[in-house]
């Protein structure tokens, strides 16, 4: 209805949200040290009403689960947002980039600060469009979950690289589902440039080493192409050659698959008079949601069986060690239209919609059964030299559009 509409239009307070914004970029929190960000989320989550759960996910993490209770008969709609950011602010790359750092501020109509736009922005948001319907006097007939999550990041354990500061990929989310965060639909607000996102590649990471003979320098002559270094351009030579065979057989929805060579690693900088017995090659490959992760581990072993074959001394082992699925959902999907149409009300013109690359919690909320659409503000990169920023105008705009499409999805009683 337009009154209603406009009514709850008019219910989102930019100054409340621009100041949550800037508390909530100005709380730490990296991966694997979300606590503090979860008692804030917590308090502010209480104060506007919602009944409340705090989970620790494990000792200095945890996840927020507020409830804002309906009357009764609607679907359950999750807004879910992660609370770890990017990075820390420590990064060297970083340190004297303003908007890389955990200290918000306001310029020029943008708020600026590490996390802003993924997602400490999205979660500001959740709170205004909350806020918005309660102050808007309307009474929703499903409920609305509010989710805060530890772990989000793209990042994971390997060899020595090991505790809660490189559990991600959905380590919050996967407790939340399992622990009583069980919704219809989700809206997740990733920084998606104002598009609804029908789906999300996935992402297997692998690893592929090469082996060599352990000598000092001084031994070494006349050995060169032993050294498991040199031998790892031959693999990597053979995997750029192979890349084109994995980005065809994985396109989906218009975008070809990926593969990124992340990391490479070998030998000891401390002790270069020693051949490496051993080097690391470190693949990245994008998986499309229509590909079980099975048939991905597959293709990696058929391709290190390749590699086997053609170097028979390089020593070659690999290995998987990241399966996370991607999502996608039917692009009549009532949360389709529903953010769809809302999005229409406040900015004119129906969304673009998109498929992107990049990953999200929806790879775990799908397949609890939670239908999960990515729309959000901007990615917040602007600015190569004050680094991650968002318009403040786009953040209200974007906190309407989930008032609106929460209204629409569970009804108002």
């Amino acid at each position: 209805m337009p009154g209603l509409r406009d009514s709850i239009v008019a219910a989102v307070d930019e100054q409340a949200l621009v100041d949550l914004a800037v508390e909530l970029v100005s709380i730490p929190s990296p991966t694997g040290d979300e606590w503090a960000m979860g008692e804030r989320m917590a308090a502010v989550l209480e104060e506007l009403g919602l009944a409340v759960t705090m989970q620790e996910v494990e000792e200095g993490r945890a996840n927020v689960l507020g409830v804002l209770e309906g009357a009764g008969g609607g679907p359950t709609l999750m807004f879910n947002g992660h609370l770890d950011t990017s990075y820390s602010g420590e990064e060297p790359w970083l340190r004297r980039i303003p908007g890389f750092q955990p200290e918000g501020f306001v310029r020029g109509g943008r708020i600026y600060g590490l996390g802003i736009s993924n997602m400490k922005g999205a979660l500001a948001c959740y709170v205004a469009a909350v806020r918005a319907l309660r102050d808007g006097g309307v009474r929703l007939g499903g409920d609305v979950m509010v989710a805060a999550v530890a772990g989000e990041i793209e990042k994971t354990q390997w060899g020595e690289f090991r505790g809660r500061g490189y559990r991600g990929y959905a380590a919050g989310s996967r407790h939340l589902v399992s622990h009583g965060g069980a919704a219809d639909v989700c809206i997740l607000g990733e920084p998606t440039e104002g598009k609804v996102v029908l789906a999300h590649f996935g992402t297997l990471w692998a690893r592929i080493s090469t082996a060599g003979p352990f000598v000092h320098t001084a031994f070494s002559g006349g050995r060169l192409t032993e050294n498991s270094i040199v031998r790892m351009r031959d693999v990597l030579e053979a995997v750029l050659d192979w890349s084109p065979e994995w980005e065809e057989r994985a396109a989906y929805g218009g975008k070809r698959g990926l593969l990124n060579v992340g990391a490479v690693g070998g030998g000891f900088p401390w002790r270069v008079s020693r051949t490496p017995h051993r080097t690391d090659l470190f693949l990245d490959l994008r998986v499309p949601p229509s590909m079980p992760m099975a048939d991905a581990r597959a293709a990696v072993a058929e391709l290190g069986r390749r590699l086997r074959e053609r170097f028979p001394g390089h020593g070659i082992e690999w290995e998987v060690y990241v399966t996370a699925p991607g999502a996608e959902i039917a692009e009549s999907h009532p949360l389709v239209t529903a953010i769809e149409e809302a999005h229409e009300a406040v900015f004119g013109a129906r969304p673009e919609r998109d498929v992107v690359h990049w990953f999200s919690d929806a790879s775990v909320l799908t397949r609890y059964g939670v239908a999960t659409v990515n729309y959000g503000t901007s990615s917040g990169l602007p600015d190569a030299e004050l680094g991650e920023n968002l318009d403040i105008g786009e953040l209200v705009d974007t906190a309407r559009v989930y008032a609106l499409a929460a209204a629409q999805i569970c009804g108002v009683a």
